[in-house]
């Protein structure tokens, strides 16, 4: 059998069975050509959250693309920085600060929604090492002989670092400490560095002392420090208002609380 018979074996064979399915390749283009991209693509959203929220964050993102199949990506920055890139374009859906006062200017200035409340944190002051927790108070441990070098997220930046400036300047330390402190470049950086034993000790957020590492050492509270509020607001630049207003109903629902409880937010 040559190879031109065996072509043209083959062609009809191929004719045939596009009659046979015309009806069915019909219906299939119909279906592609009327139906929305969207509903083949994953919907999306982008958030720009205060790095003390990292690791609520990510428990709450992955609870929420489960239950609604929207995938929520985060960028995990000082609520300052955050702030400068917003302000100048970042394509961010979704801003979720450290505090109230940024929030509430980017509505003022007309780029965001009105603002809402998604967390309440505190500050504490963690160390790897548990002898430091020994002392009677955190005043006390600061002052130990063997304390070299404290973590401080960037007060400039980090509503934390400013709110724990706060409390040593009412202590009458903040002075006294300048050649022992070491700015972190966030409230997550100044974990990292008393994690690693980079310094002594690190203020940080309550929500630190519940993940792993951070329960492998120990803390004071610093209740020098009111709470923090922190407040969020939807961007007027979102491009996917439906699925980040979504998310927003979900970070105020019963199931978001008690992720936002575990990790020491109310």
């Amino acid at each position: 059998m040559t190879v031109y018979v065996i072509c043209n074996i083959i062609e009809k064979m191929i004719k045939i069975f596009a009659m046979k399915n015309y009806r069915i390749i019909v219906a299939l283009v119909l279906i592609f050509s009327t139906t929305p991209l969207n509903v083949f693509a994953q919907d999306k959203i982008s958030v720009a959250a205060a790095a003390n929220f990292i690791s609520a964050f990510k428990e709450l993102a992955a609870d929420f693309e489960t239950k609604t199949r929207i995938k929520v990506e985060g960028t995990f920055l000082s609520t300052g920085n955050l702030y400068s890139q917003i302000t100048n374009g970042a394509p961010y859906d979704l801003f979720l600060s450290a505090d109230e006062e940024r929030p509430a200017k980017l509505n003022k200035d007309g780029a965001a929604d009105k603002p809402f409340i998604y967390a309440k944190g505190q500050a504490v002051l963690w160390s790897a090492n548990n002898d430091f927790c020994k002392a009677a108070t955190w005043q006390v441990a600061l002052k130990k002989e063997r304390v070299k070098k404290i973590a401080i997220a960037n007060p400039q930046t980090a509503p934390y670092g400013a709110a724990t400036k706060k409390a040593l300047e009412k202590a009458g330390m903040w002075d006294a400490l300048q050649n022992k402190l070491i700015n972190a470049q966030d409230i997550a950086q100044s974990f990292q560095y008393a994690s690693t034993s980079a310094v002594d000790a690190g203020f940080c957020a309550m929500s630190a002392t519940v993940n792993p590492e951070g329960k492998k050492g120990c803390f004071f509270v610093i209740n020098e420090v009111p709470e923090i509020t922190q407040s969020a607001c939807i961007l007027k630049r979102t491009t996917n208002r439906v699925a980040v207003e979504k998310f927003v109903e979900f970070l105020n629902s019963p199931a978001a609380k008690e992720i936002k409880v575990k990790y020491g937010y109310h």
